[in-house]
């Protein structure tokens, strides 16, 4: 027995019909075949009424003015929505195809269906278990990134060995303007680095940035909440937006990134795929020329370009972009010294944080420029990086009052302090401190000799001195000994005496001189 098309289908095929859509979009709206609509749409026209008219009737004139055509061979479908229910249990075995399905239903069956009838019966029937939704994308809001899944190749000069890179995507859906880039690898430095390319790009910074779940960008996947790196976490607060990764196994989620790399494939890959490049410089140079091309090609429908697109409407909604770009962070774990400082192992060097955190273990953030020391997730010091190695970097605001007058030290601040007690006392100091190889060595001696006036004085100090420069024995020790023992005040007698004989005739033995005084 056939079945007649319901008049409720009738009316409605009518009223699409009338506001414009094709028969395929009536077709598709409708559940119904597009042979089905364009036989009745013939009909209705070939009819004595207009569309209008037959809007009017009732649902019984509808049937009886095309009550002839049958849609559907109860027996022949009923055959075919039978065998659909083995098709859709064996949809997810890997290997499906729908054609070879059908070749097993078109022996099997006695009237079989053409394949398109096979398709479009089976999309009509399980339509629903499985939809998707047709995205409106607002201008400005995100920015979808990907790799694509072929890479790009550069040529090693001394070996001549093939070196693969990746190919990074970045598109804004509502122009489509699409950047391109090649890079070492899907790393954590080199997807910042794409990401940031881009940014600099479009000259602006969309609410989002969506991602696919790379291990370099999402640590942990999730449907609901995924983890994010915390490197591209930070980058994206640096850039004020956020980061939304796609639901993992949904890629209907991110279509149009996925279909701008096969837009690249064709654009970029296939141009370049008799060309060789040495560099990622020359590779990037010729894939900017192609890109230039590809976002100035006008679509079909728009009759307008992607660059056309971004630049009258999208541009106005990316909000600015900061004033300093951002530097890829790297973090290490370190204790506070003694002395107060932090050894930060990549430089093998030493930086300076308040004194009172002395003991405490700290996480240090650093860049190419900049090191920062956090305790508790607060920010302790912050430093210019300095690349010498061994070199120790201080903050004078990070140390004790103590510390404070060690760091002063120099042979200037020494011969300023020495130069008030005399003349012999900064020539003691500036020896002692050109006889060692160590300065801070030095400093320490020049300090003791200069402090020895609180306890006897700079008259007797400058004497101490004086002898032990005539002595050539320049020391502390040797200067503290003179003071304790009183060598400084015996010696002015002795040169007084020393004076006295020099009137003496230098003849005879020492015991007729002795007759002789």
């Amino acid at each position: 027995m056939a079945n007649t098309l319901d008049p409720m289908d009738l009316r409605q095929i009518i009223r699409l019909h009338l506001d414009g859509l094709s028969n395929r979009n009536i077709g598709t709206t409708l559940g119904l075949s597009r042979n089905t609509v364009n036989h009745y749409l013939k009909r209705f026209k070939a009819s004595a009424y207009t569309m209008e008219a037959l809007l009017s009737f009732d649902q019984g004139a509808l049937r009886a003015q095309f009550s002839a055509y049958t849609t559907i061979d109860n027996g022949r479908y009923n055959a075919l929505m039978l065998y659909f229910e083995g098709v859709n249990k064996a949809r997810n075995h890997p290997g499906f195809t729908f054609l070879h399905h059908y070749r097993e239903y078109a022996q099997t069956a006695v009237n079989p269906y053409s394949y398109t009838q096979f398709m479009e019966h089976y999309h009509r029937r399980y339509a629903h278990i499985k939809g998707s939704m047709k995205l409106e994308h607002d201008p400005g809001k995100e920015l979808y990134i990907d790799f694509a899944g072929k890479k790009l190749h550069i040529v090693d000069r001394e070996t001549g060995e093939l070196v693969p890179v990746e190919v990074f995507i970045a598109i804004l859906p509502h122009s489509q303007y699409t950047y391109v880039t090649a890079c070492r690898s899907q790393k954590r430095e080199d997807l910042i680095g794409c990401c940031q390319g881009a940014l600099h790009f479009y000259g602006g910074v969309p609410k989002a940035i969506v991602s696919d779940n790379l291990k370099s960008a999402v640590n942990r996947a999730s449907k609901y909440e995924p983890q994010i790196n915390r490197t591209f976490k930070e980058f994206a607060h640096h850039y004020n937006c956020v980061i939304n990764p796609t639901r993992s196994y949904a890629p209907q989620d991110k279509a149009l990134v996925e279909n701008a790399v096969h837009l690249v494939y064709q654009r970029i890959y296939y141009p370049l795929r008799e060309m060789t490049f040495f560099s990622l410089t020359d590779l990037n140079r010729e894939i900017r020329r192609l890109l230039e091309t590809y976002n100035n090609l006008l679509f079909q429908r728009k009759e307008a370009s992607r660059k056309e697109l971004f630049q009258s409407v999208e541009r106005s909604y990316l909000k600015p972009l900061p004033q300093q770009s951002y530097e890829l962070k790297n973090y290490r774990r370190a204790k506070v010294q003694k002395m107060g400082y932090v050894y930060f192992s990549p430089d093998k060097s030493y930086y300076s944080v308040p004194y009172r955190y002395i003991g405490k273990q700290t996480m240090i953030h650093y860049t190419q420029s900049t090191v920062e020391v956090y305790y508790n997730h607060q920010r302790i010091a912050l430093h210019r990086r300095h690349p010498a190695k061994g070199s120790y970097i201080t903050n004078k605001d990070h140390l004790s009052s103590t510390h404070k007058a060690y760091t002063q030290w120099s042979p200037t601040y020494f011969k300023q302090l020495a130069s008030p007690h005399g003349v012999h006392v900064l020539a003691c100091i500036e020896r002692i401190l050109s006889s060692t190889d160590y300065p801070e060595t030095g400093y320490r001696r020049a300090m003791g000799v200069i402090q020895l006036h609180k306890a006897y004085g700079s008259q007797r100090l400058n004497g101490a001195c004086q002898i032990a420069l005539q002595a050539d024995t320049a020391s502390y020790r040797r200067i503290c000994n003179i003071l304790k023992n009183n060598m400084d005040q015996t010696s002015l007698f002795d040169q007084d005496l020393e004076q006295d004989r020099s009137h003496i005739p230098r003849h005879g033995n020492i015991r007729g001189a002795s007759t002789y005084k």
